[in-house]
């Protein structure tokens, strides 16, 4: 393949996986539909180009998918371009620009981020292991350059072996061979149902790594290739903590050669060993003298050499397994007059009462019998049985779902109790190392303790009192999450009762949507935990509420799987809840925003099955303005694919639902603004169809609405401007595009929209590029880059700078 041809392939396939996914933004839909203006420009120098035989107009080109449609596309322009000098350079041009679209680790890294430190803390009191770090060292050293491929150890045993505290203990200890930095993630693997998706991990290291939440791709496979790219080159050490599969952890592995992957399972992972090579090293338990020394380091050397064989004795009866050394050294520790020889007793008993009961049970399950004599679990029973009353109730309601991290707001709903008396449970169950600290005022169970407290709950307070706790999660999550969704999105259409009564204050302080974000973000992994504990008891009513009071959250920073996971069983719950006289326009609600997060996946198809199914079910339960919905999202879907004249009917069908709904209707106060955007989006539509003329009647209509909005909506009018300088720049009136765009610069820039001003401006460079005015051109150029700095995107940043250097050049 030619150079130029190969070229404009790599460009239609950049821009055609942004078009499905949306990565790009702005820049990435102009390319596409820059990439369908090039692709009908050259149908129509084609000899004896298709024509329909009903009309006799040309063919449209659809949006080219697959490698071969692609290909063919690649071909086609290349053909094209080989015929006409104009077309060539057009077809160039647009190739140099789509280039920047690539999600590669020069482009949307952030410069001078710092390595990452994802490790947690090491532990004063870590003890033996040497040969676990003399066995990862001889690897290193014994590495082949050649390979290419980053050495990895697999740390095997039971829960409560010392798997992960070993694995940090490493990492830290070879940090200098690693100067770019460490990587770590809980890859929570205890089972199935609670282990991490691989493209959740992705995003936390590509995040860490410096790239922005917005250039994160929402594929998992686009996620990897982003990974590899930026860990490429880079000397870094990787743990994956607590797997589940080998599944979980292929996609996770970075490609350098000079990196270090340390994995730890209670599972054996033999494809991972298979397919990378992978050496396995399985713990043992701590040997006495060990355990006598892990003791003694967490209780002092004063206390422990004044309790002689005692000490021996307790170590003996942890079974030297490390957490049950911790758990038990940190009683005695808290418990100064706590005698030696009393926890060895209570151990001892323990684990003959745990084999006389093993014995007993021949019916048991496979490994239940043995857990009671498992010194891991001894360990915690003989702590649970010291607490007070009180905490042994917070313990317990703590621990009835698999939260991924216990802050002080999700324990205090679990409990029931206000957050004061929750901070300071939290900080006394930590301090008898039944729960360990994460973060600040950020805690989680190990799932060995975790399934201790959970079985404790179920004996002892019964389904009924954990399915309230799950219910007071879900309800004090669904209060946050509406509230805060509120102040990221106040002027969109919503649904649920959650929402009743929420109102703005008068002197909202700047910047108060952007705070609200971040907390929905730094609450998105419970949130999701919720969804699914509320599905798990039965409380319909509130996971598809909180699906809707996460929409806020998932539009603007993306999260796709978790978002996908979550609304599949939102839409599930709000089916039952229809059946069972819940709200039925539920259905359609969720439906709706599940089709949004298939587009950010590239999933069109099953987006544009989730919007019919949608529509199909407003219009079922007679709801015009859910209906109107998902029948505009299915326009926005079908201007995405190119299908103008489809999205065109679609907005044209959605507004003449809009006309159904009469005051005090559901949605009859957002109807002025809904027909707005409608005409904002059907002159799009006419305008990609050449219909110049119709469309900026349409969009002029839009303006005019937007501004007799009460308060009026000047963001909404300077996305109206962009649309109608892009289609005058796209008939090459450049003159009139730079009168529509002036307009929405000044406008972008009252709003205090940097990104956006710098969009307009960028644009309009262009205007005074097909005028011949380089000086104005480069001015705008040379603005836009400030704007992009500020506003941090470093894509546009340097897309801008190549420019000026072509144009100084």
């Amino acid at each position: 393949m030619e150079p130029f041809t190969g070229m404009v392939l790599s460009a239609v396939g950049t821009v055609a996986s942004g078009a499905l996914s949306g990565a790009g933004g702005e820049m990435g839909r102009r390319a596409s539909e820059s990439l369908y203006g090039l692709l009908s420009r050259a149908r129509s120098q084609e000899d004896g180009a298709a024509t329909s035989a009903a009309d006799g107009e040309l063919r449209p080109p659809t949006l080219p998918v697959t490698d071969a449609e692609q290909r063919t596309a690649a071909l086609r322009l290349a053909e094209a371009a080989r015929s006409s000098p104009e077309f060539a350079d057009a077809v160039a041009q647009w190739a140099r620009e789509a280039a920047w679209l690539a999600p590669t680790a020069e482009r949307v890294v952030i410069p001078g981020v710092a390595r990452p430190r994802m490790l947690p803390l090491t532990t004063a009191a870590f003890t033996d292991r040497e040969d676990v770090l003399a066995s990862v060292t001889r690897l290193l050293d014994g590495a082949d350059p050649r390979r290419g491929a980053p050495t990895i150890i697999v740390l095997t045993g039971p829960g409560g072996i010392g798997k992960t505290a070993a694995a940090v203990h490493c990492a830290h200890a070879l940090e200098e061979r690693f100067p770019d930095g460490a990587l770590h993630v809980d890859l929570a693997g205890a089972s199935a149902a609670t282990a991490l998706a691989p493209s959740e991990a992705l995003v936390r290291f590509l995040e860490r790594l410096g790239v922005p939440s917005a250039k994160v791709p929402g594929d998992e496979a686009r996620q990897g290739d982003l990974y590899r790219d930026c860990t490429a080159g880079r000397r870094m050490v990787v743990v994956l903590d607590n797997a589940h599969s080998d599944a979980q952890v292929l996609p996770l592995l970075p490609a350098a050669q000079g990196c270090l992957v340390i994995v730890t399972s209670r599972r054996r992972l033999d494809r991972l060993v298979a397919e990378t090579g992978a050496r396995h090293l399985t713990l043992p338990p701590l040997s006495t003298t060990d355990s006598v020394r892990l003791l003694t380091r967490i209780v002092g050397q004063e206390r422990a050499a004044a309790a002689g064989g005692g000490v021996r004795a307790v170590a003996e009866g942890t079974g030297g397994m490390p957490l049950a050394v911790c758990t038990t050294g940190a009683r005695l520790a808290v418990r100064e007059h706590l005698a030696w020889e009393t926890v060895a007793r209570q151990l001892s008993e323990r684990i003959r009462r745990g084999e006389q009961e093993g014995t007993a049970m021949q019916d048991a399950a496979p490994g239940e019998a043995g857990d009671r004599a498992d010194p891991v679990r001894i360990a915690h029973d003989v702590a649970y049985r010291e607490l007070a009353p009180r905490s042994a109730s917070f313990y317990r309601a703590v621990a009835v779902w698999p939260w991924p991290t216990l802050t002080v707001r999700c324990a205090a709903f679990a409990a029931g109790v206000g957050e004061d008396e929750a901070r300071q449970l939290l900080e006394d169950l930590a301090g008898v190392h039944l729960l360990q600290e994460v973060g600040e005022e950020r805690y989680r169970f190990h799932d060995v303790s975790r399934a201790f407290a959970r079985d404790r709950a179920a004996t002892e307070d019964g389904h009924g009192r954990m399915a309230a706790g799950v219910r007071r999660v879900a309800v004090g999550y669904l209060r946050f999450a509406a509230g805060a969704d509120f102040r990221v999105m106040p002027l969109r259409w919503r649904l649920g009762p959650a929402y009743a009564g929420l109102v703005l204050p008068e002197r909202r302080e700047a910047g108060d949507g952007k705070r609200a974000l971040e907390e929905l973000r730094g609450e998105r992994d419970n949130l999701a935990a919720v969804v699914r504990a509320a599905e798990q008891y039965g409380f319909d009513d509130l996971v598809w509420q909180l699906c809707e009071s996460m929409w806020g959250l998932h539009l603007r920073l993306g999260f796709h799987e978790s978002w996908v996971d979550t609304h599949l069983r939102g839409v599930e719950a709000a089916r039952r809840g229809a059946a069972a006289f819940g709200d039925p326009r539920a259905v359609g609600r969720i439906l709706v925003q599940l089709a949004f997060a298939y587009m950010g996946l590239g999933r069109l198809d099953d987006a544009e099955g989730a919007l019919l199914e949608a529509a199909a079910a407003d219009e079922a339960c007679g709801h015009p303005r859910g209906q109107a919905s998902a029948v505009e999202a299915l326009g926005l879907l079908r201007l995405k694919r190119w299908r103008y004249p489809d999205a065109q009917r679609c907005f044209e069908d959605a507004r003449e639902l809009l006309g159904r709904i009469r005051q005090g209707d559901d949605g009859w106060r957002d109807l002025p603004r809904a027909r707005a955007l409608l005409d904002h989006h059907l002159g799009r539509a006419l305008s990609r169809q050449g219909r110049v003329t119709e469309a900026a009647d349409r969009l002029n209509g839009a303006l005019a609405q937007f501004r007799a909005l009460p308060g009026g909506d000047r963001y909404n009018e300077g996305r109206v401007y962009m649309s109608l300088g892009e289609a005058q720049v796209e008939v090459g009136d450049a003159d009139q595009a730079r009168v529509c765009l002036d307009k929405a610069i000044a406008t972008m820039g009252d709003e205090g929209a940097a990104l956006q001003l710098a969009d307009a401006t960028e644009l309009r460079s262009r205007c005074h590029r097909l005028l011949g005015q380089p000086g104005r051109e480069a001015d705008d150029l040379r603005s836009a880059a400030t704007l992009y700095d500020r506003g941090g995107d470093h894509v546009g940043l340097d897309r801008v700078r190549a420019r000026l250097a072509e144009l100084a050049g």
